[in-house]
């Protein structure tokens, strides 16, 4: 998405360049700040990248997810964090009311069930110690009652009843452990079943109430979903933006810095020249090319595209020369470095070598390298003036 400024070797080269020791702190002074500020960069491009690498960015939730322009326009309409939080809290207290609402319609039905003549053995929790029922608890693994069900609703203390469902299922578990423990013919599964058919009963007619409040949730939460993920995308569409021109801010810099180094900086000696020649010949096409854009960019007379290359080094300015024989240098260490790996790799290296040379606009290139350095050699021996 964006590109690191590399200021790592800035020091060493500055070191080459720079003459007094007082410039060369102004420089390193410099190159820390840069170094800082793209240390500060590159952190906050990472995370950027790793917001729109994630699987929930990718997910298609609008039809509108993927032109530029659409872009810009979720990114305008996108609501704010602090917005989102408040829509929440709103929402959130517009359901908690709506749910206490059928938990009072459910408070009905639970009143006509405990109002039967059949509901006293259910009203309190088991006296398991007073009618000796030892082997209860083997039996029943979560007791309860009629009176626990009613405390827990009118819990004040944020331990209550959240949903609901969560009651009755409450009020089906009194009922299942009486049919559970009790024998079939005994008055008390009896009675636990006939009340519970008529709970069941009464449960189905607040139901469809229950499934609309929990399928208008749902849809509010996927819709906050969806508004938070448009929320991020355009927090982060500003940051890659900000990310972009804080860079730019930097290659300012940066070109500042060079400028300022080159102006300060001693000449280029014959001996480097020959080298800068030399080197370009050794150059894979790809870099030889990038090497010939250097030239291009300092110099609009010369035309990268032309077929035939008329390239002078002694008529290159210092800060060229001096770009050149860094990029010559570091090309040359990663083409070293390659080359050792195995005799796979070195064959690998030298096919798109041979198939570029047959390229004419390549092999001119190539020409005009080699002939930098004959050029660069003549020049050497002849006695300095």
């Amino acid at each position: 998405m964006m590109e690191k400024v590399d200021v790592s070797n800035l020091r060493a080269r500055n070191a080459e360049v720079v003459g007094t020791d007082a410039e060369m702190d102004k420089v390193k002074h410099s190159v820390d700040k840069l170094s800082m500020e793209v240390d500060n960069l590159d952190q906050r491009v990472n995370e950027v990248e790793r917001f729109y690498s994630s699987k929930s960015v990718n997910q298609p939730s609008t039809s509108w997810s993927t032109s530029s322009r659409n872009n810009k326009d979720r990114e305008r309409y996108a609501p704010s964090f602090k917005k989102l939080q408040q829509d929440a809290s709103r929402r959130e207290a517009a359901a908690a009311k709506r749910m206490q609402d059928l938990m009072r319609q459910f408070g009905s039905i639970l009143r006509q069930i405990t109002q039967h003549k059949w509901a006293w053995p259910f009203m309190q929790p088991v006296d398991v110690e007073g009618l000796g029922l030892d082997d209860y608890y083997e039996v029943i693994d979560r007791p309860m009652d009629f009176s626990t069900i009613k405390n827990q609703m009118e819990a004040k203390d944020g331990t209550g009843y959240k949903h609901v469902r969560e009651i009755c299922a409450d009020v089906r578990l009194v009922f299942t452990n009486a049919m559970k423990y009790n024998d079939e013919k005994s008055d008390v599964h009896g009675m636990a079943k006939t009340l519970l058919a008529k709970f069941e009963e009464k449960w189905l007619q607040l139901l469809p109430k229950v499934i609309e409040e929990e399928t208008r949730r749902e849809e509010e939460e996927a819709e906050a979903q969806l508004n938070m993920q448009l929320a991020k995308q355009a927090a982060h569409a500003k940051t890659a933006r900000d990310l972009s021109n804080e860079l730019n801010e930097v290659d300012s810099q940066l070109e500042e810095l060079r400028d300022m180094v080159v102006k300060k900086c001693r000449k280029i000696s014959l001996e480097e020249k020959r080298n800068i020649g030399i080197g370009l010949s050794k150059l894979r096409p790809e870099d030889l090319t990038k090497a010939l854009e250097m030239v291009a960019k300092t110099n609009s007379k010369f035309v990268l595209r032309d077929e035939d290359l008329e390239l002078d080094i002694d008529a290159m300015s210092e800060s060229t020369l001096w770009r050149l024989k860094f990029f010559v240098k570091d090309a040359l260490r990663v083409q070293g470095r390659g080359s050792s790996n195995c005799e796979e790799n070195k064959a690998d290296n030298r096919k798109p070598a041979t198939k570029l040379s047959n390229n004419p606009v390549s092999k001119t290139k190539k020409d005009t390298s080699n002939a930098l350095a004959n050029t660069a050699k003549k020049r050497n021996k002849m006695p300095a003036p």
